[in-house]
């Protein structure tokens, strides 16, 4: 009986461990020593464009909270990853985009105006 009760004990105290040890593992799959923080399923989030600036490959977005990278809704600049991209869009446009942290900038990987 002391025995059915120490391994209880010892699964109860387990579960938490793996529970956080799983938590934090996915966290940093989609991390690197340079501060990716991009992953492959990344959520799309929906915004408005305030400014495209086609010179700098920049694009300004009022957007809602962007779940992946724990940030509330508010207006801020994204670095197009394809600067050609921001040919399709232009101010007051509503769009989908994904939102990433790559090399440490903010960065707009996917830029669709809603139809």
């Amino acid at each position: 009986m002391k025995v059915t009760s120490t391994l209880g004990l010892a699964v109860l105290l387990a579960v938490p461990l793996l529970v956080t040890v799983n938590s934090h593992a996915g966290g940093a799959a989609g991390s690197t020593a340079a501060g990716t923080s991009a992953t492959a399923s990344a959520p799309a989030s929906e915004g408005e464009v305030r400014k495209v600036d086609l010179a700098a490959g920049k694009i300004t977005i009022k957007h809602g909270t962007l779940e992946n990278l724990g940030m509330p809704p508010m207006t801020m600049v994204f670095r197009a990853k394809d600067p050609a991209s921001l040919k399709q869009v232009k101010v007051g446009d509503k769009i989908t985009f994904v939102a990433e942290k790559i090399e440490g900038q903010f960065t707009a990987t996917q830029v669709e105006v809603k139809k």
